[in-house]
């Protein structure tokens, strides 16, 4: 039987007999191997290479969202047509006001009083998350320049997230069933209230969860209905 030392040897004389091409083919799958797996790195070597691996993945998502960020502007139904809308309101669409970036919160956008959409490569999971997203954002922004809305009423923020989510594809048994909610019975109204009253926590007058639910519910069927600039729900 062929000891440890004796299968490390003939492993030797098999690498020895490989020519220059292969030996380096070799040693680079062998170095490759060993990086993927941290093998022979030290602590602050293992850093620098999750370091080096985020950013390239934050570089690779960051391009990806913009790019499709770009086809959609320029492709998407709904985006065009929300699109054309918004100029009408005196807000110009383009792709420098709907940044990629990241985001520590769990979201998929946001919208600014100052007119930027901000799109969140790492929440966002294909290109119809992405068109979505968008839309509930832009219907934030024809809100802002039709209505008088001031976001720091509660009324006036439930109604708009209302709107969004009711409007944009946000809420359609599809999108809810990615969520694990899955529902018949008035699935479409029940995902509205949900995800409005979840976008409301995040504002500063909002005491509780109640305080957004109780202020949705207000504003639910006067919100609900309106579907402007839409002629009916999306």
């Amino acid at each position: 039987m062929a000891t440890p030392s004796d299968k490390k040897e003939a492993q030797q004389q098999q690498y020895q007999a490989l020519d220059a091409n292969d030996k380096g083919l070799f040693d680079n799958w062998v170095r490759a191997f060993k990086t993927n797996l941290g093998i022979g790195r030290t602590p602050a070597e293992k850093q620098q290479a999750s370091a080096r691996y985020q950013f390239e993945k934050d570089k690779s998502d960051c391009e990806k969202c913009e790019k499709t960020r770009d086809h959609l502007l320029k492709n998407s139904p709904i985006i065009l047509f929300m699109t054309e809308h918004l100029k009408d309101s005196g807000y110009t669409v383009t792709k420098e006001k709907m940044p990629c970036m990241k985001c520590s919160e769990m979201r998929s956008g946001g919208y600014a009083p100052n007119g930027t959409i901000q799109l969140c490569y790492n929440q966002l999971y294909g290109k119809s998350h992405t068109e979505t997203t968008m839309a509930h954002e832009m219907i934030h922004a024809y809100d802002q320049h039709n209505f008088n809305m001031k976001w720091l009423n509660l009324e006036h923020h439930a109604c708009t997230e209302i709107r969004a989510a009711s409007l944009s594809g946000d809420c359609t048994w599809f999108e809810e069933l990615l969520r694990g909610n899955i529902g018949f019975l008035k699935h479409h109204q029940v995902c509205v209230k949900r995800r409005a009253a979840l976008s409301l926590r995040g504002n500063p007058r909002c005491k509780s969860q109640k305080h957004a639910e109780a202020a949705v519910n207000k504003v639910f069927q006067s919100c609900f209905t309106d579907t402007r600039p839409f002629d009916e729900i999306y």
